[in-house]
């Protein structure tokens, strides 16, 4: 009987990867690819420009910008990043983890149909585990069994502190030495404060990084639901509320607000366009959104 990252994966090729490959047809190069590592020439800068490709001697010299082009490589290494924190267990539908799963096997598998390699980081604060690039439809079996399975480790271990997402992110950049596509999926929830905008902002310095936000549409907005116990999945900590009380859900409002405002501050200044994936929609129409995205930025 085949397992269940085994039925995931057939699913998936089933439903989404043939009809998301469509949308994927025309150049060898994907949509998601950012430059190469091989200078091929300059051009005067526009406005669209990345300014991290500007080469200042040469503008100095001119007095007028210019930047470096890149002939890209033909075989594309790619990494996804994936927070199997606590947080990442709530959710409806599925659940944020379930959501996480689906996006990772369809990523990878996009990814190795066309011969390259990917590789994946699985991040919790007291498991990570890591797996080395490679291509094939084998090698997505297994980072879909090793996802599977740190899911269920994951589950077990303790709680009692908050996501170390910069951690992640570090560990992320220890990893891939050679620039690389990486996609890094979390609620990019830590608690308190955003402290991994430094770390995501070395990130991008060397790879593309696709940022891609896995929430959970009562995170964002909770109903109301009369007396209700809610526990902090990070630190287990319970508290009963009433969400029937306009100040609570005011209180409430605000907390997400400033949360929110603080997580796009810090991907803006980090370079970072984040894609919001929430666990009621479908991950096809999520992908196929990201790609004409893409393909307007770098039009």
């Amino acid at each position: 009987m085949a397992s269940a990252p085994d039925r995931l994966l057939r699913r998936l090729e089933w439903q989404v990867i043939r009809r998301l490959d469509g949308q994927l047809q025309g150049a060898y190069r994907t949509v998601f690819r950012g430059t190469g590592i091989d200078f091929a020439d300059l051009r005067e800068y526009t406005h669209e420009d990345d300014v991290r490709h500007i080469d200042w001697n040469v503008t100095a010299r001119l007095d007028e910008p210019y930047v470096r082009q890149y002939t890209e490589d033909r075989e594309l290494t790619a990494w996804l990043v994936l927070d199997l924190s606590a947080s990442m267990r709530f959710g409806t539908s599925g659940g944020k983890d379930g959501l996480l799963t689906e996006l990772a096997v369809c990523l990878a598998r996009l990814f190795t149909q066309g011969g390259n390699r990917i590789g994946a980081v699985l991040y919790d604060n007291g498991l990570q585990r890591v797996v080395p690039p490679r291509t094939g439809r084998n090698h997505v079996l297994r980072i879909a069994h090793e996802i599977s399975r740190a899911v269920t480790e994951s589950a077990a271990l303790p709680g009692g502190s908050a996501t170390d997402v910069d951690g992640m992110l570090r560990l992320a950049a220890s990893q891939a030495r050679r620039r690389s596509l990486v996609f890094v999926i979390s609620d990019f929830i830590d608690g308190e404060a955003v402290n991994w905008e430094s770390s995501l902002s070395r990130l991008t310095h060397r790879h593309e990084v696709v940022a891609i936000r896995v929430v959970d549409p009562m995170e964002l907005d909770l109903p109301d639901l009369g007396l209700v116990l809610v526990e902090d999945a990070e630190t287990g900590e319970q508290v009963l509320v009433d969400t029937s009380d306009p100040l609570f859900q005011q209180r409430l409002r605000e907390e997400v607000d400033g949360r929110e405002a603080a997580v796009a501050a810090a991907m803006r200044r980090a370079r970072v366009t984040p894609h919001l994936v929430t666990t009621d929609q479908d991950p096809l129409l999520a992908l196929v959104e990201m790609v004409r995205w893409s393909k307007r930025r770098r039009a």
